[in-house]
């Protein structure tokens, strides 16, 4: 990324910053009331006074640790369930319509089901966690297994590959993009989902302890919860997607992306500028003149 594009991200956030500084600073009180808003001073505050103590940390850490179990639980299976209802007519009559009836359910609303299955709290908050993101990745994984060409499963059979030849390399690979889309949308949803298992059954993380801020009405303190939880969220979305981008480094990408497709248009560039200059074809449009094929005279 250019550093144009950081300058103008950073300004958009201090944009953002500024507004609510003047906003709270001078009480407005139009349709919006902006008197009991804390101000960017007292949050950031809040937030320096926090980051000082270890239960700030420990709540980040049991947090994260949800996060990350729920998740990759959620990864694993998504992905094996959706790879299994789009290429096996069982798994889809079986498990398809188990899916189809679960997941317009919130995960949220499975708090209780969570609390009378499960023995402990910390096992239904990462219950909770997992259902969050299992159904976005098992949809995007089945659309994008299904989405795949035959023609390629047809050439690895036809040269002699079998069922798991072709499952890990053709299917897998090559619903990739798809199975990281599912698996973006899966984190953000997660977080969602996490903070507010934390705020009703929760004893420990960021969500139970933004609640509990909330409760002795220590609004500068709901702010830092709610910034940590958007910094989470962003650090943990972020990394899905780089480690999308590696994964599917392989795939052709679309022309201005990357070194080749940033150097192509300059080549193109030049040498129309030279071409310009000379009066000739630019080089790089140029084709070659098509075969001529000798005209056989007929026979008498």
């Amino acid at each position: 990324m250019s550093a144009g594009r950081w300058l103008l991200r950073a300004a958009s956030l201090a944009a953002a910053l500024g507004l609510w500084q003047l906003l709270t600073s001078l009480d407005v009180n139009l349709w919006l009331r902006f008197e009991q808003f804390p101000t960017v001073g007292e949050v950031a505050s809040a937030f320096a006074d926090r980051l000082g103590t270890g239960p700030y940390w420990e709540d980040l850490g049991h947090s994260l640790r949800r996060i990350v179990v729920g998740f990759l639980l959620a990864a694993v299976l998504g992905v094996a369930a959706g790879t299994a209802i789009a290429r096996s007519r069982w798994a889809a009559d079986l498990l398809g319509p188990l899916v189809e009836v679960a997941r317009p359910v919130p995960a949220i609303a499975l708090v209780p089901v969570a609390i009378l299955l499960l023995p402990t709290n910390e096992q239904g908050i990462v219950f909770i966690t997992f259902a969050a993101a299992f159904f976005p990745v098992v949809v995007s994984t089945r659309h994008a297994v299904r989405a795949l060409t035959p023609v390629w499963e047809e050439a690895v059979l036809t040269m002699g590959g079998g069922r798991l030849r072709v499952l890990f390399s053709v299917v897998l690979p090559g619903a990739l993009p798809g199975v990281f889309g599912g698996l973006s949308v899966g984190i953000g949803v997660s977080w969602i989902c996490v903070i507010s298992a934390e705020m009703i059954s929760g004893e420990y993380g960021v969500g139970y302890r933004t609640w509990q801020a909330y409760t002795i009405v220590d609004y500068p303190g709901v702010f830092v919860g709610m910034a940590t939880i958007g910094a989470l969220g962003w650090l943990t979305s972020t990394s899905v997607e780089l480690l999308g981008r590696r994964a599917t480094a392989w795939l052709p990408r679309p022309a201005g992306q990357g070194a080749a497709g940033a150097s192509r248009p300059a080549a193109l560039r030049s040498s129309a500028r030279a071409s310009a200059r000379t009066g000739t074809e630019p080089a790089a449009t140029r084709t070659a003149p098509l075969p001529t094929v000798p005209r056989k005279e007929p026979v008498p």
